[in-house]
């Protein structure tokens, strides 16, 4: 079952998404998927650390936005790898960037299309009353709460910009 940001009870669906981690540890030790294993472990690393940064703040455990942000970003971080690995003739590290990025992704929700960015984009300008280039921020703030873990937002920033600017 995909995360999704507007559940009835965010601390169950948080912990549900903390649960799916554990369980594909487990399934992943159970099966020898040593890729699997290491990028799951990698990821639940990642999220103690947030959770330990987060009750440093004064807050609780980390939010289930701000670990479907901490998926984005680990996505994006090797997808920049492995651009890397490829420019620099690094085969082998750019396919295991690459097996990584598959299964940070089976955790994120459905990933929307372009045509739903556009929308969402569009009635994210109308609910902010964006008139402007300088409302940009509005907007994509707004499309962060709304669609945390759904959306590219390198590619709905570029939507926003020609949105507004088209405006």
């Amino acid at each position: 079952m995909p995360a999704t940001v507007n559940d009835d009870d965010p601390a169950r669906e948080n912990a549900m998404l903390r649960e799916r981690f554990s369980d594909s540890l487990k399934d992943a030790m159970r099966s020898g998927d040593k890729r699997r294993l290491s990028t799951v472990r990698l990821i639940q690393a990642a999220l103690k650390d947030k959770d330990i940064e987060a009750r440093g703040a004064g807050k609780g455990q980390a939010t289930d936005e701000e670990i479907l942000a901490l998926l984005q970003r680990m996505i994006k971080q090797r997808q920049e790898s492995a651009d890397i690995y490829g420019k620099a003739g690094r085969a082998e590290l750019e396919q295991q960037e690459r097996e990584e990025i598959i299964v940070v992704e089976s955790f994120l929700p459905a990933q929307m299309d372009e045509a739903a960015i556009l929308a969402a984009v569009k009635a994210a300008i109308a609910e902010t009353g964006a008139a402007s280039i300088k409302d940009m921020g509005k907007v994509i703030a707004s499309l962060k709460g709304s669609y945390a873990g759904q959306m590219d937002f390198a590619k709905a920033s570029a939507v926003v910009k020609h949105e507004l600017g088209a405006g």
